[in-house]
């Protein structure tokens, strides 16, 4: 046998992932990429003929003023590069095209960082 007919063998059948699987996979990369904890994150999760839509509602964390901050980027340019990161990482993990990410922030998480004794 070619190896093209061996090929065409091994690929049948397919696997589906639920919606709510793919809800949570996007809750938390949406969070793990903006650095807050997944009960501060909202998915909604549309199928649209192949590829997702992904509108969350999140918090995002940010420094408090007049401390040195460690991301880089304004808080701009931090969304469009969580978006860039959920839509890849989304693909990656249950193998679905992210059409379109939405992030609608809610809240601010303003940690600061605490002295160890």
């Amino acid at each position: 046998m070619s190896a093209a007919v061996m090929a065409e063998r091994t690929l049948h059948g397919r696997n589906t992932i639920a919606p709510r699987a793919v809800r949570g996979v996007v809750s938390a990369v949406t969070a793990d990429a903006l650095e807050v904890t997944a009960s501060d994150v909202s998915v909604d999760v549309t199928d649209g003929y192949g590829s997702i839509t992904v509108v969350a509602k999140t918090a995002v964390r940010v420094t408090p003023l007049g401390v040195e901050t460690r991301s880089a980027g304004t808080l701009v340019e931090r969304l469009a590069s969580a978006q860039s990161t959920i839509r890849q990482r989304v693909l990656d993990l249950t193998g679905s095209t992210v059409e379109r990410v939405d992030l609608r922030v809610t809240s601010a998480d303003i940690r600061t960082r605490k002295r160890v004794s």
